[in-house]
Formats: structure tokens, sequence, C-alpha cells
């Protein structure tokens, strides 16, 4: 059974770090062969990626505009854990935070993630 587990979120002031976590599971492929996701909701708007990691298949990293920066995704592939370090967060950056993967060569389109975790809630205010 095909798991995407995410954690991390939370309350932060302006200018502070987060990192969420993202335990993908169940996957005939070893982690680095699934593409990962990070993407974001915010209140009356549409999901948008932040950040992905592609499959090996067809490997590379993707970046929101303006997010690079700021944003980095890593893989680690011993603990079956994706991670989006956040630093100098914005408040425009609450949203809620969701993690998707995918066995295809998948880049940063929502459309082409098949499993989708739950979501973690990122709060960023003073």
């Amino acid at each position: 059974q095909i798991q995407v587990v995410e954690s991390g979120g939370g309350l932060v002031q302006p200018g502070g770090s987060l990192r969420l976590s993202c335990i993908v599971s169940g996957f005939r492929l070893p982690l680095d062969y699934v593409s990962v996701g990070w993407f974001r909701q915010a209140p009356g708007k549409g999901r948008e990626g932040v950040s992905c990691i592609s499959s090996n298949l067809d490997p590379g990293t993707y970046y929101g505009d303006s997010l690079e920066g700021r944003f980095r995704i890593s893989r680690d592939k011993a603990k079956n854990t994706v991670y989006l370090q956040m630093n100098s967060l914005e408040p425009e950056d609450t949203a809620v935070y969701y993690c998707a993967a995918d066995e295809s060569r998948a880049r940063c389109n929502p459309a082409e993630y098949e499993h989708w975790g739950q979501g973690t809630q990122v709060t960023v205010s003073s």
C-alpha cells in the first residue's frame, strides 16, 4: 500500500525557517526512482508547485517562481524521506503544504502526481 505522509508544519515568524518531511512508502522502486513533489495551496488559490525532485530515470529538481533561493529540496533514500527546507519565510508562504509522489518521470505539475499526503499547515505570522 502506497503511503505519503507529511510532517513539520507549524507557526513561524517572518524571516524564520521550517523543515518539512515527507515519508514515502509502498512503491515498487526505491525512492530515487520515484518523483516526489511539494505543492501548496493558500485559501482561495489554486494548488501550485513549490519544489519537486524527479525520478533518476529523468533527473532534475524544480522550484516555483522566486523560491529557489529560499527553499531547498533534498532526498534521503535510506529513510524514504524527502525534505523541504524553507528559509526566510514570508507571510505569503502561508498555505497548506502537500507532498505527492509518482512512479512516472514527473516534473512539477500537480496533475502528474497520483499519490498525495493529507497536507501540513504552514503559517507565517508575527
